[in-house]
């Protein structure tokens, strides 16, 4: 499969504001790490081969063991994920897939539970955020397996 353009060059305007939603998340009161993994999260459910290896790589730059990372998929099914964690994991699931078109009432009381005000929104953001990098991604074939941990911080 072949990518059919170089979207990120070819729309400097769009990238820019995505970019600067980015930049924003980067100094968000959530932890760096516990990003990084809802972002290899929802690239995972979505399918980016680009992001899923990009987030990987940068997981384990950033020191997240190779267990953890192997293991996101099935995150419900092992101990290694903090309460913290596993709430925000079900919050980037429930609003990458919406289920019955909504996120469960379950899911956001437990992400109440463990989120300000300002990190569930930071949170919500930072999903919505990986959604559209996927999508673009996905929709111009971007490709995986090429990316060099912090390439885009560059």
């Amino acid at each position: 499969m072949e990518q059919r353009m170089n979207f990120y060059e070819k729309s400097q305007g769009a990238m820019k504001a995505m970019y600067a939603m980015s930049g924003y998340l980067a100094n968000s009161p959530v932890e760096k790490r516990l990003l990084d993994l809802l972002y290899l999260r929802a690239s995972q459910i979505n399918g980016c081969a680009y992001c899923v290896d990009m987030h990987a790589k940068d997981l384990r730059a950033g020191g997240e063991t190779e267990q953890r990372v192997y293991l996101l998929d099935a995150w419900r099914e092992t101990a290694l994920y903090t309460k913290r964690e596993r709430a925000a994991l079900a919050w980037a699931e429930a609003v990458t897939s919406l289920p019955g078109r909504e996120v469960p009432d379950n899911v956001y009381t437990d992400a109440r539970e463990q989120f300000s005000d300002e990190e569930l929104i930071d949170l919500t953001m930072a999903v919505t955020t990986v959604n559209t990098y996927n999508r673009i991604n996905i929709a111009f074939r971007v490709q995986g397996g090429s990316y060099q941990p912090g390439q885009h911080g560059k």
